[in-house]
C-alpha cells in the first residue's frame, strides 16, 4: 500500500475514533467529561472540543492524500475509491451524530446523503460507459461549506456564538443547497448514459 493511501486509511481510523468519542456514554460509565463555561448561556463539552480537532486533521488528510497521490504519480482506482468511502464515511458519521444530538436539523444528513447517493450512482453509471466524471466547483464549494459548517458545529460555533450569529447553520444550510443544484448538473451531464441504462 502506498503512503497516500496510508493517509486515507488513517483517515478511516481517525473517523471512527471520532464517532466513538461522540457517542461513548461516558457519564453512564462514571467517566467525567470536564465543561467550559465560556458565560451563563455558553457551556462546552469538551469532547466536542477534542473530535472538532481531530475532524480537522482528518479532513486535512483528504488534501494531503490527493496531493501527494499527484506530486508522485502514484494515482490508482484503488486510491480513489478508498478516497471516496473515507470521505463518506467521515462527514456522513458526523452529520448524523450531531443531528442526533440535536445540534443540527435532522434534514441536512437526509440531503447530503441522499444527494451523494445519487451522484455516486450517476458517476458508476457513467464509469460504466467509459465516460470520466470529475468533480465541478458546486461540488466543490459545497464540500467546502460543508467541512466548515461541520467544524463551527463541533466547536459550539465559536466565536460567532457570542454575537448569535448562527454561521455554522447559514454554512450547513448553503452545503444543502449546493448540494442540490450539483447534483441537478450532475445529472445532466450525464443524462445521456443515464438513459442508456434505462433501455
Amino acid at each position: 500500500m502506498n503512503l497516500p493511501n496510508k493517509i486515507t486509511l488513517s483517515r478511516i481510523f481517525l473517523t471512527l475514533f471520532i464517532i466513538i468519542i461522540l457517542i461513548f456514554p461516558f457519564e453512564a460509565t462514571g467517566i467525567a467529561i470536564p465543561k467550559l463555561f465560556v458565560n451563563e448561556s455558553i457551556v462546552i463539552d469538551i469532547k466536542y472540543i477534542v473530535a472538532g480537532i481531530l475532524f480537522i486533521i482528518a479532513s486535512l488528510t483528504d488534501f494531503l492524500d490527493g496531493y501527494l497521490a499527484r506530486k508522485l504519480d502514484i494515482v490508482t482506482d484503488f486510491g480513489k475509491m478508498l478516497d471516496a468511502i473515507a470521505d463518506k464515511v467521515l462527514v456522513n458519521c458526523i452529520l448524523v451524530i450531531l443531528a442526533a444530538s440535536g445540534f443540527i436539523h435532522p434534514i441536512i444528513p437526509v440531503i447530503i446523503i441522499f444527494r451523494d447517493t445519487v451522484v455516486d450512482s450517476i458517476k458508476m453509471i457513467a464509469g460504466n460507459k467509459g465516460a470520466v466524471v470529475g468533480a465541478i466547483n458546486t461540488g466543490k464549494w459545497k464540500t467546502a461549506c460543508m467541512m466548515l459548517g461541520i467544524t463551527l458545529t463541533l466547536f459550539y460555533n465559536l466565536p460567532f456564538e457570542l454575537w448569535n450569529f448562527q454561521i455554522s447553520d447559514i454554512l450547513l444550510i448553503i452545503a444543502c443547497v449546493l448540494s442540490v443544484i450539483s447534483g441537478v448538473q450532475y445529472y445532466k451531464m450525464n443524462q445521456e448514459y443515464i438513459m442508456e441504462s434505462g433501455k
